[in-house]
């Protein structure tokens, strides 16, 4: 079972972010955080920075939208090229017709979690989806502390993603280091979101395979 890093832009210097993106030219994916100021209580990158993203990255585009109006707004971010888009549950009213419209322009379709919504309702819905995320922490804002009370949640995704057979990532986001890495894999988890703890490494790179190896010894 392949186990993937998307280290998270987020923990980045801004101010230096083509640079940075080749500091993690091993990882996996690089995620990409977009936030309205409105779904959360911050602002980050809007679509004109994720498609210079796009340009110059070494590595695919992992877009998380922490946005409102994802029915209107996530095609446009497949369109710049991502690889994947990933909206929130709690944003739209048509969460299948929006992972088609992002699966029929190229794009992996993923739908994310709040810690407080329900997984139920989606589960029969999995085939529609090529990754679910479950956030373990509150989505806004880097650097909070991992959120151990999801782990149920994932638990169910994951047994039901092995039941059925389907290609479903299931990825986790929020408090990912070296402590917590495994019991998200022990979950169920096999795509993992890192911010601080990548990017404040002295050598990202390294703890990137850290961080795998540690999700590797802790898979089922």
């Amino acid at each position: 079972m392949t186990t993937r890093i998307n280290p998270s832009i987020l923990a980045a210097d801004f101010a230096n972010l083509e640079h940075e993106l080749g500091r993690i030219a091993s990882a996996d994916l690089v995620h990409v955080d977009v936030m309205d100021n409105h779904f959360v209580p911050n602002l980050t990158f809007g679509p004109q920075m994720v498609g210079r993203l796009q340009e110059v990255s070494p590595i695919p585009l992992d877009v998380h939208l922490m946005i409102s109006d994802v029915d209107r707004w996530a095609p446009g971010y497949a369109e710049l090229g991502a690889f994947s888009v990933t909206f929130h549950a709690e944003a739209t009213d048509e969460p299948v017709a929006l992972a088609r419209r992002l699966r029929e322009i190229g794009a992996r379709a993923g739908i994310a979690l709040k810690p407080g919504t329900d997984v139920e309702p989606y589960l029969e819905l999995l085939p529609e989806f090529d990754q679910v995320l479950v956030m373990t922490v509150e989505p806004g804002f880097g650097g909070q502390s991992f959120m151990a009370e999801t782990m149920p949640k994932l638990e169910r995704l994951s047994r039901v993603v092995r039941e059925t057979g389907l290609d479903v990532w299931l990825q986790v986001d929020g408090g990912i280091s070296l402590d917590t890495i495994g019991i998200a894999a022990d979950a169920g988890a096999d795509t993992f979101v890192a911010g601080s703890a990548v990017f404040g490494a002295e050598v990202p790179a390294d703890r990137i395979i850290a961080l795998r190896d540690a999700a590797i010894a802790h898979r089922h």
